[in-house]
């Protein structure tokens, strides 16, 4: 049975983490102290229940909260070291643990022990922030809250702040918290609801303040020609841009992306400011973690053409890498971790909109938030004084704090495709709907391409959110339907790294019942539909940088003359010549393409269903529902194959233990002795 207290303390957390202007996801943490009886003394305890590390409020259950016992976590006042060895007290934090399980304690976890008050709230408001980063946010905490909120000049999280928090409120017994310098906002209560209304109090009166106070265009005058293209035109310029940004932003490392056109984002980059403030970089801790210390932004009008804005950010990545190794160099220290990548994780494209950046899709679509709530935070700062965040060498304190390095070390090891951005035609049913499944799976973010929508949409729903997956249309006949799914997908994921050439139909008829528009229908679909996605795709590929797969789900029946099939067979053997061209087309991009080549896939097909799985069965003189069994009698294995095994295949020939193949073909067909490729 859960602890009322914790209980109180898991709703109010949820409550405060469900709105992003009070706290960021991710971001902030919260406490509560109570009795427990302990298990072995059968006595009560007094114990804080707080927000464990990396844990997010909104979201939070019990599993995540760490629980400490007071006495002992008071007892560390004792021991402390000083300020120069504080960091050596969160190792200590676990030796004030209670029971097993649980979240691992933050760094916070002084400022809530120390404080003596049963509820304890450290938040990141973008109403607060904005006061913490003014040039005169203590002049202003004193005019906006009076006596009842305190400026705390900005220190680095840690022990020592807990204690300066701690002596702070013994001195203010009126004060309900306190503004972080740089940072954000710390309140406390008797109650929970005290606590929680104390909270909303300062994030409510500091915005109202801003509301009623401040200047009515913070960001200055609007620049000409930097203002917002017109929906359609720069959703088609981000599409055109998307890969080389996501190739240039992955120079270190393969990132994904995440694309916003935002008004409030539109409207900043469209002001005299935003150079100025972009800049400047962000300043509360838990926004330049995400989003590095500042952005990168084109500095060119928003109807620059598209190769003039490409060879520009080229031009401004090599100087945001020079310019980041330069802040590395000039605070590093001979105990500081290695570098971990110069490339910007924010680009900014006037009229435009933001392209972020992270090791998955979630990662960047927060690192976007996180910027759109520094934009806030600049726009309230502005708005009443001027925007000045911590320093660069704080700045580095955190980003490559010896603690903030072992938290990237605890991390899981990455799967197989994370960071990889897939397409998968026909993908919702059948081969097509396995290989998206077992993408998935694998980490890539996976979109579901197909001519109906809704069932793509469904199909890419049972992968997960659209962190994970996406359901387009495409019909892969028509070129602009195409490039459409390409657009969408390096809108939706930043770029593309694999393509899945899946979408097929088939026609079970003899050569003299071949129809001029079967053979059309036929190759329409699958080697002119083919064509284009690899077409599409590779422009995308080439301009990125990063290599890539490209894999045609072809067939047996490339190779295998088997009766009754002369449309679908030919257009399969024309599939097949289309990986070996390509192969070594794109080979110098380092653009893999490779085909695999299944037996009959009867189960879970759509094609069969369709039809042509009674019209196979009826050239072979048996039933439709013997027909997989047949295939599988005539193999050497005797098995029959199924969707799975053909996404296994795909999942080999992308993966990195074969990252030397390219032009071949993998028989996935239990050994079929006439389509032996010899």
């Amino acid at each position: 049975m859960t602890n009322p207290t914790v209980a109180d303390l898991i709703a109010r957390s949820n409550r405060l983490g469900a709105d992003p202007a009070t706290t960021n996801y991710a971001g902030g943490n919260t406490s509560a102290k109570g009795f427990d009886l302990d298990p072995v003394t059968g006595k009560p305890v007094e114990l804080m229940w707080v927000k464990g590390s990396g844990g997010d409020l909104g979201t939070l259950t019990e599993s995540g909260l760490a629980v400490l016992r007071l006495d002992r976590l008071r007892a560390l006042v004792d021991v402390y070291p000083g300020i120069d060895r504080e960091d050596e007290m969160v190792a200590a934090f676990d030796y004030c643990l209670h029971g097993k399980g649980g979240a691992a304690p933050s760094i916070d976890t002084a400022m809530h022990g120390l404080v003596d008050a049963a509820h304890v709230d450290h938040l990141h408001p973008d109403s607060g922030i904005a006061i913490a980063t003014a040039k005169d946010g203590r002049t202003l905490t004193k005019r906006i809250f009076g006596g009842k909120v305190v400026w705390v000049p900005w220190r680095r999280p840690g022990f020592q702040l807990g204690l300066d928090i701690a002596a702070i409120k013994a001195k203010n017994p009126d004060a309900v918290g306190c503004i972080l310098g740089g940072h954000g906002i710390t309140a406390w209560g008797d109650t929970s609801e005290e606590a929680e209304r104390n909270s909303l109090w300062i994030v409510q009166t500091a915005q109202a303040y801003i509301d009623e106070h401040g200047r009515s265009a913070p960001f200055g005058k609007p620049r000409k020609r930097f203002q917002a293209l017109p929906e359609a035109e720069r959703r088609a310029k981000a599409a055109a841009l998307a890969p080389t940004i996501r190739g240039l932003a992955s120079t270190d490392k393969a990132m994904v992306g995440h694309y916003t056109d935002d008004p409030r984002v539109l409207e900043f980059l469209g002001s005299a400011k935003a150079p100025k403030l972009a800049e400047l970089g962000t300043s509360c801790p838990d926004h330049f973690l995400r989003t590095k210390v500042k952005p990168m932004l084109l500095d060119l009008p928003a109807d620059a053409p598209v190769d003039k804005a490409i060879a520009r950010l080229k031009e401004l990545h090599a100087a945001y890498r020079a310019d980041y190794r330069a802040y590395y160099d000039a605070h590093a220290t001979a105990d500081s971790p290695a570098i971990r990548g110069a490339d910007p994780l924010i680009v900014l494209v006037p009229g435009v909109g933001m392209f972020s950046f992270g090791a998955n899709k979630q990662t960047a679509r927060v690192a976007g938030e996180f910027y759109l709530n520094a934009i806030t935070v600049m726009r309230g700062a502005e708005a009443l004084s001027t925007y000045a965040p911590i320093s660069d060498a704080d700045k580095f304190s955190i980003e490559y704090w010896a603690l903030e390095e072992a938290k990237l070390q605890r991390m899981p090891k990455p799967r197989t495709h994370q960071g990889r951005i897939a397409l998968v035609t026909g993908a919702a049913s059948g081969i097509g709907k396995a290989v998206a499944t077992r993408l998935a799976a694998e980490g890539a973010c996976v979109v579901v391409a197909d001519l109906d929508l809704d069932k793509a949409r469904d199909a890419a729903a049972e992968l997960g959110t659209a962190d994970a997956a996406i359901g387009v249309a495409c019909n892969v006949a028509d070129a602009d339907a195409v490039q459409a799914a390409v657009d969408e997908t390096v809108l939706a994921f930043g770029g593309v790294d694999l393509v899945v050439n899946n979408a097929g139909l088939s026609l079970s008829k003899p050569l003299l019942e071949t129809t001029e528009a079967d053979w059309d229908l036929q190759h329409d679909v699958m080697a002119k539909g083919s064509f284009l996605v690899s077409k599409a795709a590779a422009k995308a590929l080439v301009e990125q940088g990063m290599g890539g797969d490209i894999v045609y789900i072809s067939s047996k029946n490339s190779v295998f003359a088997g009766p009754n099939n002369i449309a679908y067979s030919a257009t399969k053997a024309d599939q097949a010549h289309q990986v070996r061209l390509l192969a070594v087309e794109l080979g110098p991009h380092g653009v893999r393409v490779n085909g695999i080549n299944p037996d009959g896939v009867v189960r879970g097909s759509g094609i069969f269903a369709s039809g042509w799985g009674a019209n196979r069965a009826a050239t072979y003189g048996i039933k439709e529902e013997e027909l997989g069994q047949f295939y599988a009698n005539r193999t050497i294995l005797g098995r029959e194959v199924v969707p799975e095994n053909v996404a296994d295949a795909v999942y080999v020939l992308t993966g990195p233990e074969l990252s030397r193949t390219t032009g071949l073909h993998l028989p996935v067909d239990s050994g079929v002795a006439a389509a032996f490729l010899r």
